[in-house]
């Protein structure tokens, strides 16, 4: 059997099956969400796990799972590999005994969006795409417009206007995209982008809705296997648009399909305290999401309202016994100092929500302080560096002599 038919586009709620190179982003019969459907069972005959132990550590290494069918249209940089760091004195702090971060702001633009966006824009060039569109609060952005640079691809970003952080916008505007600042809030840009790739089918879009961007996030749970050695008790991680949780479990889900991983992992979804339509959901335990039309919060790249993922994301959290909570700003800020003063890692608010939420999980009970536990920071600091200069204090200015910098060491 060939690869490529082992692949399939299936949409989550009525089941209506596409063609795996359709070009088709919602299902025509009910407006629900898409995700590729593998055949894992046929795929146990062509996965040669000694082969994927030779490949280098990164998303590629993975390749069987990838619905990429010509070698020669991958658009990579090297994305995936990232560091998985015991953390002992932040575990200590917290009160845990077996605690990792899982640094993705170690991609090539500095987030989590680089896997997924190495395999969105490999397809727009496999279906022969000239141009890809994303709207985004930053890191989808920077993501998108470097690796549609990297492929000679015209690339839009829609982005809401003043509610982007400067280190994001300025990466997509170094690699040539065309931004356009929305007078609206992300959701509705998301809306409008989504609007305008249903009628305009020259331009790819490549929001998470895209369910290509999830199989190259899915690989993450694959590469945090195959660098602890099995699957960790608990994974916590951040949450806005919900995809990136639903591919972990994906990731995960596929590994016990194929027999290489039996325990699973509980998922812990971290939201912030007024951009939490998901939290809200859950506790009501709730079949619909209610968005929250004006969402604020300091950690930028989750500032979203109406997660477009949110179904799978309560999925992931409903199948694996997780849990779905949401933090305040200043636990955010917090925390963030806190994993940079104990463990020298710079991550964004939104990263830092992770471990915000895990000391949280921990003081309720919900995540047991002897569990292996793994937090995901999605991104890099630098990639938010207006926040860091508001939370610290500013250089102190000293005369250039030994006395003057003796009373500044001694005080």
């Amino acid at each position: 059997m060939r690869l490529n038919e082992l692949f399939s586009i299936r949409c989550i709620d009525c089941g209506q099956i596409y063609g795996i190179n359709e070009i088709v982003y919602i299902c025509n019969r009910c407006s629900g969400l898409l995700e590729v459907y593998l055949d894992v069972n046929e795929l146990n005959s062509i996965v040669n796990l000694d082969l994927w132990r030779k490949r280098p550590l990164n998303v590629w290494r993975y390749r069987e799972l990838i619905p990429i069918f010509d070698d020669k249209k991958i658009v990579s940089m090297n994305e995936g590999g990232t560091r998985l760091l015991r953390c002992y004195r932040l575990a200590e702090t917290i009160g845990v005994k077996n605690l990792y971060v899982k640094c993705e702001g170690d991609n090539p633009t500095g987030s989590f969006k680089d896997r997924g966006m190495t395999v969105g824009v490999s397809k727009a060039l496999e279906l022969d795409f000239k141009a890809t569109l994303c709207a985004s609060t930053g890191n989808t952005a920077a993501s998108l417009s470097a690796y549609s640079a990297r492929a000679g691809l015209i690339c839009y970003v829609l982005i809401p206007a003043g509610k982007v952080a400067l280190g994001k916008l300025s990466q997509a505007m170094i690699y040539g995209a065309k931004v356009l600042a929305v007078k609206s809030n992300f959701d509705l840009a998301l809306k409008t982008a989504i609007q305008l790739c249903l009628e305009e089918r020259r331009i790819y879009l490549l929001n998470s809705i895209n369910p290509f961007r999830v199989e190259g996030q899915k690989t993450a749970a694959l590469e945090l296997h195959d660098q602890l050695g099995l699957n960790p008790d608990n994974v916590v991680i951040p949450v806005g648009n919900a995809g990136n949780i639903s591919a972990y479990w994906k990731g995960f889900s596929e590994l016990r399909i194929l027999g290489l991983a039996e325990k699973m992992p509980r998922m812990h979804g971290v939201q912030a305290k007024n951009a939490n339509p998901l939290v809200k959901a859950y506790r009501s335990d709730r079949q619909d999401l209610e968005p929250i039309e004006n969402p604020e919060t300091i950690a930028t790249a989750i500032r979203i309202g109406n997660p477009i993922s949110w179904k799978k994301a309560l999925k992931a959290v409903s199948e694996s016994k997780g849990s779905m909570i949401d933090v305040s700003d200043e636990e955010i800020l917090d925390a963030q100092k806190l994993i940079a003063r104990r463990e020298g890692i710079f991550v964004e608010p939104a990263s830092a929500a992770s471990i915000a939420g895990l000391r949280r999980l921990v003081d309720d009970g919900v995540i047991d302080r002897d569990e292996l536990t793994v937090c995901i920071a999605t991104g890099h600091g630098l990639k938010d560096p207006e926040i860091v200069l508001k939370l610290c204090e500013m250089p102190i200015e000293v005369d250039p002599d030994l006395e003057s910098l003796r009373r500044i060491l001694v005080s």
